[in-house]
Formats: C-alpha cells, sequence, structure tokens
C-alpha cells in the first residue's frame, strides 16, 4: 500500500513539475496597464532563410521606429525614420532578389514601402497630419509583406483605428498590445484595436 502512495505521489510530482516547466518557457511581458502579454521563445520563422528573416524583423524595428515618432508626433524624427525605413527596405529587397519566388509575391509590398518612406522623408511637417496619410499605405504593404512570407512567432500585433482619416480606419503595426495610435497622437492615443497577430 505504501508503495502505491509513493508511486501516486511521484507521478503527481513530476505532472506538477511538466506543467512548471511548460509555463517558464514562455516570458512575460507587462505592459503599462499592468496586462501581462505571453511571448513565446519560439524563434521567429517566415519562408525566408534565417538571414532573409533577421533581415525582415531589422526592417520591421526601423518600421516601428516611424510609428514611435509618429505617436509623439515627432515630424522630424518621423522624416529621419522613414529614410531609414527605406534603406532598410531597400537592403531587404536586394536579399529578396535571389529568392525569385518570394520576390514576385512580395515585390509590389516592398517597392510601395520603398516609394512611401522615400516621400514621407522629404515631408516637413511638425503636425505629423500628412505624413500620417503617407503612413497608412506603408502600414498596409508592410503587412502585405508578413503575410506573403509567413511570417510566424514575430510578436507583431496588426491594430486597427476606425476613427482615422475621418471615419475611413487605417491599421498599424506594433510590438505590444497596448494601443498607442500613430493617427492621432496624443489627441486620441487609445483608440484602437488589436486585429491579428503575426
Amino acid at each position: 500500500m505504501r508503495l502505491i502512495h509513493l508511486i501516486f505521489i511521484c507521478a503527481l510530482f513530476a505532472m506538477v513539475s511538466c506543467n512548471n516547466s511548460q509555463t517558464t518557457s514562455n516570458t512575460g511581458k507587462t505592459d503599462s496597464t499592468g496586462k501581462q502579454s505571453v511571448t513565446s521563445t519560439v524563434p521567429v520563422q517566415s519562408k525566408l532563410n534565417d538571414a532573409g528573416t533577421q533581415l525582415l524583423m531589422a526592417t520591421v524595428k526601423k518600421y516601428y521606429a516611424l510609428k514611435n515618432s509618429l505617436v509623439a508626433t515627432k515630424g522630424d524624427l518621423a522624416d529621419s525614420a522613414a529614410t531609414q525605413l527605406a534603406i532598410a527596405t531597400d537592403s531587404l529587397k536586394a536579399f529578396l532578389l535571389r529568392d525569385s519566388a518570394n520576390m514576385t509575391a512580395t515585390k509590389p509590398f516592398i517597392d510601395t514601402v520603398i516609394a512611401q518612406s522615400n516621400l514621407l522623408a522629404i515631408i516637413k511637417d511638425e503636425s505629423c497630419e500628412r505624413q500620417r496619410l503617407l503612413f497608412g499605405a506603408i502600414s498596409s504593404a508592410m503587412f502585405g509583406v508578413l503575410k506573403n512570407v509567413d511570417l510566424k512567432h514575430g510578436g507583431i500585433y496588426r491594430e486597427y483605428c476606425p476613427m482615422a482619416f475621418n471615419e475611413k480606419g487605417a491599421y498599424w503595426l506594433s510590438d505590444e498590445t497596448e494601443i498607442k495610435n500613430p493617427y492621432f497622437g496624443k489627441k486620441m492615443m487609445e483608440c484602437g484595436e488589436v486585429t491579428d497577430t503575426l
């Protein structure tokens, strides 16, 4: 009888240990509202090879810099961030020229990101209103790139504001679930919702 109790206790201990190891394989990130989002430790994946996926994620970081400058309504930072995004996207395009299947699918989106970023970079507007118009096209094209290369585990959230552009609505990408609206900045910072996750 003691042997049965001992086996039961060992089995219970093993189940609890396995459950704890599964939950610790994920790391938590707390946003400013106190909500914790779970970030998987699974590596970022896409149809691209490892070098291409890393280049893609570096481009996404340049996109985030542009988004954050519009959230803060900093026109001069938006101009600079747009230049950096155009350069990074051009490097991604050069990489994809060696990968005809992925280049064909992503080319229209990549060309849009480059063209719109270059236009945004030359606009001098402290209110950021004109930059935000171009940012809508950049965001849609960037999402098109990510979907066409089948990005997974990137920790990227597609967010939507129904009030943007006189209630026509617009999307953007973020690395957090907390809404920080680049189309309104401080005027309506929290207007929006998460609609998709990559």
